[in-house]
């Protein structure tokens, strides 16, 4: 029994994490990741990979390109992603997104935290998952239909003006309701514009 094949193997794939090293979680904590590993290493009975922090690729090529660097001791190696995290589930493929989807989560990953909150409400509402249609139709977070429609009322008119004293009788939750019938939709307390 050879027992240095093993161990140079070992080296070698330490040597393939260290050749990566500035993109590969420490410490995994909320940081928006994903394991890389490989089908071949997988159906062999390695789960021999590491967590890629997203934040660290500039592009699709560089992010593809650091994956085949892990995993430089296969000719041609077919990526499997086990795990992901703090991205939408909706966008995770265990066999590696396209371009389109990874440029998605890098804008995704850029936008504020509260901005992602209400960007899963926004397609949870609408099925839409275009981050600039989100950029163009989010109106802010607020807390009832209501809320929303006295600031709309108040920012376009000036009631005070046009009713006088009769406009503290101004029904803003009738003026909701038509606002969210054909002009805005309401998501656990998203508003965005149809």
């Amino acid at each position: 029994m050879n027992l240095s094949s093993p161990n140079k193997a070992r080296k070698s794939l330490r040597e393939q994490v260290e050749s990566v090293s500035i993109y590969v979680v420490d410490n995994l904590w909320d940081q928006p990741a994903i394991y890389c590993g490989t089908y071949k290493k997988y159906n062999e009975g390695s789960l021999f990979g590491a967590w890629l922090d997203l934040r660290m690729f500039d592009s699709y090529e560089e992010f593809m390109d650091v994956c085949k660097q892990l995993h430089a001791d296969e000719e041609d190696p077919e990526l499997m992603f086990q795990d992901y995290q703090c991205f939408p589930e909706f966008w995770y493929s265990e066999s590696c997104m396209g371009e389109e989807i990874f440029d998605k989560i890098i804008a995704f990953i850029n936008l504020s935290h509260d901005n992602q909150q209400a960007f899963k409400a926004y397609v949870s509402a609408t099925g839409d998952d275009s981050i600039e249609d989100f950029n163009m139709r989010y109106m802010g977070e607020w807390d009832c239909k209501e809320d929303f429609a006295s600031h709309i009322a108040n920012e376009c008119y000036d009631l005070e003006r046009m009713m006088g004293h009769l406009s503290h009788y101004f029904d803003y939750k009738a003026f909701a309701e038509s606002l969210f019938r054909s002009d805005y939709i309401f998501e656990d307390g998203y508003v965005f514009r149809r």
